[in-house]
């Protein structure tokens, strides 16, 4: 990897190890300036050990990371200086009001107190929080306290922002909004790197994504170009009896593109990626002729889970986490 001043980020060979635990594991990256790019993976991947060296907040093992051509070990201040950062949980001070943390973090990029001021009216006003201005962040939703830490890590107007899950725990309405806003923020030409667990977050906001598992980039591409690399269909067959569907497996295996069918006992169901959508009827015909009951078949283009099933083994979040519950906290 060289200079190219059309990168705004680069990683070679980024190691990070915790004693015996490795985070990450000779990491390779490269993130075009003005797009937005996705770090998909599970708690564990390595993502926020990612974010982490790349905000100077962690010296890696070993391996070299940049952003906009700066060494982010022999160069932290030049680093500091073009990025903005909003981890996974809000890091703004909760007995300042909305308006006296922004023009704090104003302050420490340098700005003049009045222009620190108008950018602090400019965020508050672009992230619907100016009613709430005066407010101590204390009597702040949930949402909106997220919605703050994403206006303080643009106080500075970086050209490079790092966004770590930014839409943990946030209802799904302030989810929306935050979408928007990034979305928005890459039109304008900011280089986002965002990590996430949210496939759909991932498929909506990134013009690139990189599958992240153990430390490492186990696929890199476009949503399309992820999801074609699977195959064309996916072929999901629900039973009736829980106790069929190991056999049934076995008997639609060969039907697969290449992986072998994802069996989930506890549904009832099967998937598989299948290059014919023919395979729907040979399966429903196979299952037929050995009386296996059927409750339903499912013939879907890929997800982003499908790529991640298949690339790790494992879903990139758990089917149970709390959705329910923080829908009820209100924006």
């Amino acid at each position: 990897m060289g200079g190219d001043a059309a990168v705004a980020i680069q990683a070679e060979g980024l190691s990070r190890s915790y004693g015996a635990t490795v985070a990450l594991d000779g990491l390779d990256l490269e993130v075009e300036a003005g797009t937005v790019f996705g770090l998909l993976g599970p708690n564990g991947a390595g993502k926020t050990t990612l974010v982490r060296i790349l905000a100077t907040l962690l010296r890696p093992s070993g391996g070299h990371a940049r952003v906009l051509g700066h060494d982010v070990v022999a160069e932290p201040l030049a680093v500091r200086r073009r990025i903005g950062l909003a981890g996974q949980f809000a890091a703004i001070d909760a007995e300042l009001t909305g308006r006296e943390n922004l023009e704090m973090i104003g302050r420490l990029y340098r700005l003049p107190a009045g222009e620190a001021r108008r950018r602090a009216g400019d965020v508050l006003e672009r992230f619907g929080l100016a009613e709430a201005a005066n407010r101590r962040v204390s009597t702040y939703s949930g949402g909106m306290r997220r919605r703050l830490d994403l206006g303080a890590s643009l106080a500075g107007r970086p050209p490079v922002l790092l966004l770590d899950e930014p839409s943990t725990s946030l209802d799904p309405r302030s989810r929306q909004e935050l979408w928007t806003i990034v979305d928005e923020l890459g039109r304008g030409g900011t280089t986002v790197l965002l990590t996430t667990q949210y496939l759909e977050e991932a498929d909506r906001l990134a013009q690139r994504i990189a599958v992240v598992d153990h430390g490492r980039i186990a696929a890199l591409g476009t949503a399309a170009e992820l999801k074609a690399a699977i195959g064309t269909f996916v072929l999901t067959v629900r039973l009736r009896d829980p106790a069929t569907v190991g056999d049934a497996g076995a008997l639609l295996a060969d039907l697969a593109a290449h992986d072998a069918p994802r069996i989930d006992s506890t549904a009832s169901e099967i998937r598989l990626a299948v290059a014919d959508p023919d395979a729907s009827a040979e399966a429903v015909r196979r299952l037929d002729v050995r009386r296996v009951p059927i409750a339903a078949v499912e013939l879907q283009q890929p997800s982003l889970d499908d790529v991640f099933l298949s690339l790790t083994g494992r879903p990139a979040r758990p089917r149970d986490r709390d959705d329910r519950r923080v829908a009820l906290e209100g924006a």
